[in-house]
């Protein structure tokens, strides 16, 4: 799907490749990290890097779990230092978590954001670093949960997976959950949580301890997902085409 401000052929005449670090960063304002999760590789590439740009370019990573102050640990100048999280498949998915280095200025912030939303992207801005950032704390808990109730046989997973497909996702792609509590009662969030706090807690007060995520319960939720998704290459592949092409039709929705 094509975002930002230029066309097609506009965006394919921005792309080159080069052998040579210094030649591929001549002029770069922004740089963008997209190596494998390993720490010691990112450093390593921002410590190779700072030595071929100016004082004000800004060198982010799209790390999606290690903290910007492990990252940037070993550069000089952190000030200009950032995460830019994209989430997976990017070309559909529209969200970046901008995570700051604790030195990170301000201003870097703000033109990351600006950059982002130039390029078609809806970023958020993280006020400090936490594990995990914002998207992959919610996505855990959610995670958790629903192992839990399969883990307890509760519910299926084909049925977990209906919960958030057919419910709460339903909503959550057009309204986050704050605003979804904020309609759901007549008088807004205040008068939701008059309503349903107790509730809340009540439920809440309930969930287990973290899963291990292995042992019986993984084994037993394997073969369940691959009873009805097979986990070879092939079938794998049909779903994720599947899971592209349905993006990108709710994606063009959002627009």
């Amino acid at each position: 799907m094509l975002r930002g401000n230029l066309s097609a052929s506009e965006q394919l005449s921005q792309l080159s490749s080069h052998d040579d670090l210094s030649q591929a960063l001549e002029g770069a304002f922004f740089v963008q990290e997209c190596v494998f999760e390993e720490l010691q590789a990112k450093q390593a590439v921002f410590q190779a890097v700072e030595n071929h740009v100016g004082e004000d370019t800004i060198l982010s990573s799209s790390t999606s779990c290690l903290m910007p102050s492990n990252i940037f640990s070993l550069v000089q100048n952190p000030k200009r230092c950032l995460i830019s999280h994209p989430v997976n498949p990017p070309y559909y998915v529209r969200l970046v978590e901008l995570v700051p280095h604790p030195a990170t200025l301000p201003t870097a912030m703000e033109m990351a954001f600006e950059l982002m939303k130039e390029v078609g992207q809806a970023p958020v801005r993280l006020r400090r670093e936490i594990d995990g950032f914002a998207l992959n704390r919610v996505q855990y808990a959610i995670i958790a949960e629903c192992w839990r109730l399969v883990k307890d046989n509760v519910i299926s997973v084909k049925d977990i997976d209906l919960v958030m497909s057919e419910g709460l996702g339903m909503r959550y792609a057009f309204i986050g959950p704050i605003e979804t509590m904020h309609l759901n009662a007549p008088n807004g969030l205040e008068d939701y949580l008059g309503r349903y706090r107790e509730g809340m807690r009540r439920v809440l007060s309930s969930f287990g301890p973290t899963p291990e995520f292995d042992g019986e319960a993984a084994a037993r939720i394997n073969k369940e997902i691959c009873e009805f998704i097979p986990s070879d290459q092939e079938n794998l592949s049909a779903r994720r085409e599947r899971r592209d092409q349905l993006l990108m039709r709710l994606a063009k929705l959002k627009k």
